[in-house]
């Protein structure tokens, strides 16, 4: 029975071990401009050729990635992007920025209701969080790179990197080909803002963390502005749906196909 548990064990360590050595193909980075300082890690293409234009998409991590090691971040989809048949049909920087602990991706305010579930008060307007202005300056600066082909720029997130993803939408609605969304939430009010940026929405039925009708609601909001939303819920999916999502076959090809 010792032996089990102690080989089960060396199977985990093992396969914790080779995690890390897969991340280290992320190269580390900063970005510091004034009061702004956020870290990242970034993937750059196998052969990358710096006289070459590359497709660059930001994922945006959950709340439980926070933090200031520079590698949580890379939990959830990390490891999608380092499968040779992504690198080999989608050759793309993959930018993971890490929000720290004391700030939140979307500007959003929090309180408990009458259940004591909680409830999200998206902003329409306002500052960005000490976060967010960051992560502002930080793809402003990637998109200066002369390697970085413009036309295809892309955002994603999952929970709260999904709130972060409807935000940098609205804020930088120019910038960007096109973008997906995991458990995230906003303001239908601001949905007007990014109706023309293509958009796909994820989010588990069950999910009792972030409410689905969060997903729900803005996939209504572009309807009542004339688009045809792009969703799909997992009817046994709690606020996991990220693992479900990046299985979806066609997730990245209708990524990548889109263009400014």
């Amino acid at each position: 029975m010792n032996r089990i548990k102690l080989t089960a064990f060396m199977v985990l360590l093992l396969g914790l071990n080779g995690m890390a050595q897969d991340f280290k193909k992320y190269d580390s980075g900063n970005f510091i401009e004034g009061k702004d300082s956020i870290y990242y890690r970034v993937l750059f293409p196998e052969n990358f050729d710096p006289n070459q234009k590359y497709p660059i998409l930001f994922f945006l991590h959950g709340s439980g990635e926070r933090g200031n090691d520079n590698e949580k971040q890379l939990t959830h989809g990390g490891k999608l992007f380092l499968k040779d048949s992504v690198r080999k049909k989608f050759p793309a920087i993959i930018v993971f920025p890490q929000c720290s602990n004391d700030s939140f991706w979307a500007n959003v305010e929090f309180k408990n209701n009458e259940d004591g579930k909680r409830e999200f008060n998206f902003q329409t307007g306002g500052k960005p969080t000490k976060a967010m202005h960051a992560l502002l300056g930080m793809i402003d600066n990637f998109l200066d790179k002369p390697f970085v082909d413009k036309k295809k720029v892309y955002i994603g997130g999952l929970s709260m990197g999904g709130m972060g993803t409807y935000e940098l939408l609205r804020r930088k609605r120019k910038t960007f080909a096109a973008a997906f969304a995991i458990c995230g939430g906003d303001n239908i009010a601001n949905v007007q803002k990014y109706k023309k940026v293509p958009l796909w929405i994820f989010h588990g039925e069950k999910d009792d963390v972030v409410p689905v009708v969060l997903s729900t609601s803005i996939a209504d909001q572009l309807q009542v502005l004339g688009k045809t939303p792009k969703i799909t819920l997992y009817p046994e999916a709690n606020h996991n749906s990220w693992d479900s999502a990046f299985a979806e076959p066609e997730l990245l090809p209708w990524l990548f196909s889109n263009q400014k």
